[in-house]
């Protein structure tokens, strides 16, 4: 379980985030929403451990998150970080098998062969092809790709993404959530994600956590909060929402510029 209680955060003497207090259940998908710049990502910093907070704290399992050391908390968590990894030389396999260092002693090595884990993330993120490729041979959005697997072979009980679906095309950015999704499920793993796509984040996340302004605005499931009114104080947006056919989770249509505005802008 994760328990924020009166978190603070302050860059610089600026305050980022104001007296952040929640409860997340351990086995759900959780989405954290919110304009740019609003904290989204420094939220999962202090979730991870990475940073600390100004005041307040965060309870990973009743314990101080920045209290754990690295290689411990590696056990259990993972963090696939915002854009993904870098251009590297290492082949695609060698940088997937890297997720299993926090469990290999000072020599590299584990007591049983890893080899079967590694083969399972490179098929299920599509990658088995491309294993024997060095990184800076691959796109950024199979390099995200390779991210993911990397992350699945540490085999966390509580997985942190943030945009996961950058630098994916459309088709990518719902087999790689439906991935992460049926893999939550299966393993009755916690995942929070930053999200940007609220369709997405409505369809994947069990609740979405809205910040706005420092505070939280909202923590609900997608049917409490994608509505128009929330959406438009939020992102300054004017919106429709529809309820998909299928699944019957909300979703939302942009509602289109004044003709005015067009005008003035040329479109």
């Amino acid at each position: 379980m994760i328990e924020v209680r009166g978190l603070v955060k302050e860059i610089n003497g600026n305050p980022i985030l104001n007296d952040l207090s929640f409860i997340l259940e351990p086995g759900s998908m959780y989405g954290i929403i919110g304009p740019n710049g609003v904290g989204k990502s420094t939220l999962l910093h202090l979730l991870s451990g990475v940073d600390k907070p100004t005041s307040g704290e965060v309870l990973l399992e009743g314990r101080v998150a920045s209290s754990y050391n690295r290689k411990e908390v590696a056990k259990w968590v993972a963090v696939l970080q915002q854009g993904g990894l870098g251009s590297v030389g290492f082949t695609v396999r060698e940088v997937v098998a890297m997720g299993r260092y926090p469990f290999q002693n000072w020599m590299g090595e584990e007591k049983a062969d890893q080899s079967s884990i590694i083969d399972e993330a490179l098929q299920a993120m599509g990658l088995t092809e491309l294993q024997e490729r060095r990184m800076d041979q691959l796109s950024g959005g199979e390099r995200q790709r390779v991210a993911l697997a990397k992350v699945m072979v540490q085999e966390p009980r509580l997985l942190l993404l943030d945009e996961p679906t950058t630098f994916l095309d459309i088709g990518f950015q719902v087999q790689l959530l439906d991935i992460v999704k049926g893999w939550q499920r299966e393993r009755k793993m916690t995942v929070v994600a930053v999200l940007h796509d609220l369709n997405l984040a409505a369809h994947y996340c069990d609740k979405l956590l809205v910040l706005h302004e420092g505070h939280i605005e909202a923590f609900a499931s997608a049917v409490d909060i994608i509505e128009p009114q929330l959406i438009e104080r939020v992102f300054g947006a004017r919106t429709i929402i529809l309820t998909h056919p299928e699944t019957g989770v909300p979703q939302l249509l942009l509602h289109p510029s004044q003709p005015s505005a067009q005008q003035e802008y040329g479109i």
